[in-house]
């Protein structure tokens, strides 16, 4: 089945989308639609002072920011590593071994269980059911 070919102005709105990557973060957010994006590009075009907070330059500004936020979060992780208590966190590395080891234990007699009573044709009942006489 053959594409339909979308209208001119829906090509432009696609392109414009795609140089404003932004706007596709708004609707994901949810805080607008597809619908209502594309009512406010076409009542007022792509130059308006609207868009401006979701243009491509803004980008740039955002990609800098981010970069300081990775220093911040660097930073952030060193205080929580220094602040941590260090009985605690053996503690935890205790709890967490021994369920791991508990897990392997149990998996363990499984897989011993599987290699050594492999069930044979004829040692299970006759008969599903045992009737007997009062």
């Amino acid at each position: 089945m053959a594409e339909k070919e979308l209208h001119p102005s829906i090509k432009q709105f696609k392109e414009f989308v795609r140089q404003n990557p932004k706007l596709i973060q708004q609707v994901r957010n949810g805080d607008t639609t597809w619908q209502e994006l594309f009512e406010e590009w076409y009542l007022l075009g792509e130059e308006d002072t609207k868009w401006d907070p979701y243009r491509a330059e803004n980008q740039e500004k955002q990609t800098t920011k981010e970069e300081t936020n990775t220093g911040d979060w660097v930073s952030r992780m060193m205080t929580i590593v220094k602040n941590m208590d260090p009985e605690q966190l053996q503690g935890q590395i205790t709890h967490l071994s021994q369920a791991i080891a508990a897990v392997q234990g149990v998996l363990s007699q499984f897989q011993g269980n599987q290699s050594g009573n492999t069930p044979k044709g004829n040692e299970g009942p006759g008969h599903p059911f045992s009737f007997r006489k009062d």
